[in-house]
């Protein structure tokens, strides 16, 4: 932090002395530069007194601190947001017990590749949740412009056709196809949940469909700003989930990984996350899907699929589970089995 950000609270004249006199612009320059006295020493003479100065590096010192929390205040703000947002169900239960449910304020990050389920999952939490709570909307971010209302019209009335048009009501689209497009969106929804007399159903969910290509084109191996740029945004999302206790979902891509991945269970895993091994660390739960076999069913074909954690703050890493997926909807696998060697579906 700059001190001339804390003018005039300090004075501009003192903050000038003291990046002309003893190249202190920042809080860490002044909290980590020595004594009050040997400060004094090196500024013009009557530029402050020692008295003030130390008020003054008190005051920075003050600005910078995180506010400390009570562990018996954190608990019980927990409480009252897991009673106002309930934990949620994607309708299949041996995924609701791997993540310990899709709720609360958190922020999940679902990954695979192509055809894994990644979107049908998200759809699917939003529209069971759209359809349990009638005072709730989701916010869908598509960056890529792929979103189809036609589809997700009837994947809803698969669910419940009487009441479909009153689900899809509440569930509001926003294009965001660069960074910036998509934190004035975020900032919009922060205006909106912060107003005392908001009226109607609010944001409970928000999807971002996919984050992938907004954080991976700034990221690089021989500069920290794409870094930066991707921690900045994640804060930002949890900050939003926290405040407002809503759960945040972001659909992240795959990078190839040699000779295989050793967050996954499976040895045939040779694919990873996106955007880096730091990223995983940025969200309460990192689930990989893949898809394994097709089931050509005359009268109904599916598809079977894989859950795994990757990374949990909940429930234990490495841990997985089956699921299948027949016209985009997703159900249990009953006495499904894999190969722990192939990563293949055992029929």
């Amino acid at each position: 932090m700059r001190l001339d950000s804390l003018v005039p609270s300090i004075p501009p004249e003192l903050v000038a002395a003291l990046d002309h006199s003893c190249g202190i612009r920042t809080d860490t320059d002044l909290l980590f530069f020595g004594s009050s006295l040997d400060i004094i020493k090196k500024l013009p003479l009557g530029t402050v007194t020692l008295s003030d100065l130390e008020k003054f590096t008190e005051l920075v010192a003050e600005q910078a601190s995180v506010p400390g929390h009570r562990g018996d205040e954190i608990l019980a703000d927990i409480g009252r947001i897991s009673e106002k947002h309930p934990q949620a169900s994607c309708g299949v239960k041996e995924l609701d017990d791997l993540v310990g449910g899709f709720g609360g304020s958190r922020v999940f990050e679902i990954s695979g590749d192509k055809g894994s389920g990644k979107t049908a999952l998200a759809l699917q939490i939003v529209i069971q949740r759209l359809l349990a709570e009638a005072e709730s909307c989701a916010l869908w971010i598509d960056t890529s412009g792929d979103f189809s209302a036609e589809k997700t019209a009837q994947l809803v009335r698969r669910f419940d056709v009487a009441i479909s048009d009153k689900v899809l009501e509440r569930l509001h689209v926003s294009l965001g196809f660069n960074i910036e497009a998509v934190h004035d969106i975020l900032e919009a929804l922060r205006v909106s949940l912060s107003g005392s007399g908001t009226i109607g159903p609010t944001v409970q969910w928000v999807v971002l469909d996919s984050i992938t290509p907004l954080l991976l084109p700034p990221l690089s191996a021989v500069s920290s700003q794409g870094h930066a740029m991707m921690t900045t945004f994640m804060r930002r999302l949890r900050e939003l989930a926290q405040t407002f206790g809503i759960t945040i979902i972001v659909i992240n891509g795959t990078s190839a990984v040699a000779p295989f991945n050793p967050s996954s269970a499976f040895a045939s895993t040779i694919r990873k996350p996106a955007l880096g091994p730091s990223f995983t660390f940025m969200t309460d739960c990192s689930l990989w899907l893949s898809k394994t076999k097709d089931i050509s069913d005359s009268e109904c074909p599916f598809s079977v699929h894989v859950a795994e954690v990757f990374r949990s703050r909940a429930t234990r890493s490495k841990t997985w589970c089956t699921f299948r997926i027949s016209h985009g909807v997703l159900s249990s696998t009953l006495n499904s089995q894999l190969s722990p060697r192939t990563g293949h579906f055992l029929a």
